[in-house]
């Protein structure tokens, strides 16, 4: 699934890429915990939680079905 996870993460790197930021794989858990580490300007975006959930979390569930939770460390 980690595989999966990676290849739905390069789709999404361009939109926040546009506004400083990145986002890294951490861990997927056997039980579809995605866990990401935003990066740049994401990282001390203070909508980030906003963008985790509405944007990653939401592509990443349509992309891998998989997945039941996003996380940020």
């Amino acid at each position: 699934m980690r595989d999966k996870v990676e290849k739905a993460l390069d789709k999404i790197r361009p939109m926040l890429m546009a506004d400083g930021g990145n986002v890294e794989l951490v861990d997927v858990s056997k039980e579809g915990v995605v866990k990401l580490r935003l990066t740049g300007t994401c990282g001390c975006c203070p909508m980030s939680q906003m963008t985790l959930k509405n944007g990653v979390e939401r592509i990443l569930k349509q992309e891998v079905p998989e997945v039941k939770e996003v996380v940020a460390l």
